[in-house]
């Protein structure tokens, strides 16, 4: 397990390494684990007293928060709902949701619901578009709920529960592990979603961090191609190693806190209900 643990590290380890070395190394050898020449341009041109990296980081990290939040509580309430025997017309509404994973209405459609509901070069086009929850989560939410037993329902409901006080003092801290699932899911999406700032945003002062990136690798990509025959050569290869060091960070150190859910939550929500 040590030795498949140490080859999983590997590629994690040349992209750092890829990331601190110099264009000119990784134009001559390619990628490798020992350059012949070490260099921090790409984090320099990242780093720079212009650069929005900064901010962009702090517009992701808010927007990844307060997403996965409302989403994944959106999706509990949801799935609650389909799971509960007393509420009507439960099973024709899963099949409404189940719908939605098959059909899509197309680009213009969501364009222009995101356009009416104001979602339109502002935070909220980088909350809101992405807030209405994956039927795949719901159906994982609902299959886990359903395996709980009705027993616990009516014992609660007998000694006068309200349906609010069932859903979130009883049912959610049982469903900590498919919670702890769909978040996971969630934030990985709102953490690498660029397609809402692509459509709905004009002002690179919201751009999140992933759009940011992609418009700076466009600049070296144009910046190469006008300067192809001098003698400069802007960290291309490298800036692309050094953005998904700086991207992958935050979400590698989201896993191990949910890792002992992750699995639970996948395996009982799948199979039950």
């Amino acid at each position: 397990m040590a030795a498949f643990a140490a080859l999983c590290l590997l590629p994690f380890l040349l992209v750092i390494i890829a990331s601190l070395s110099s264009e000119k190394s990784i134009t001559l050898n390619g990628y490798t684990y020992f350059p012949s020449e070490w260099s921090l341009e790409a984090y320099k041109v990242m780093t720079a007293p212009s650069s929005s990296l900064p901010r962009s980081y702090l517009i992701t990290i808010a927007v990844t928060g307060i997403g996965t939040f409302c989403a994944a509580l959106i999706t509990y309430c949801a799935g609650y709902a389909l799971a509960n025997r007393l509420c009507k017309y439960r099973n024709a509404l899963a099949l409404y949701f189940f719908a939605t994973m098959v059909f899509s209405a197309g680009l213009v459609p969501w364009y222009m619901i995101a356009k009416m509901l104001g979602c339109y070069n502002n935070i909220f086009a980088l909350i809101v578009p992405s807030l209405m929850f994956s039927p795949f989560n719901m159906f994982l939410v609902r299959n886990f709920i359903a395996g709980i037993p009705d027993s616990l329902n009516e014992s609660a409901r007998i000694d006068g529960a309200g349906e609010l006080h069932i859903a979130f003092r009883i049912y959610f801290p049982l469903c900590t592990p498919v919670l702890a699932t769909v978040t996971l899911f969630y934030a990985i999406g709102y953490w690498n979603n660029y397609f809402n700032a692509v459509m709905l945003l004009d002002s690179q002062k919201l751009y999140p961090l992933q759009m940011l990136l992609f418009k700076i690798q466009s600049e070296i990509t144009m910046m190469s191609r006008v300067l192809q025959g001098v003698n400069l050569n802007p960290p291309k290869e490298s800036f692309k190693m050094a953005a998904a060091v700086v991207v992958m960070g935050p979400i590698i150190l989201l896993y191990p806190l949910l890792q002992r859910y992750f699995i639970k939550g996948m395996i009982v929500g799948a199979i039950k209900g």
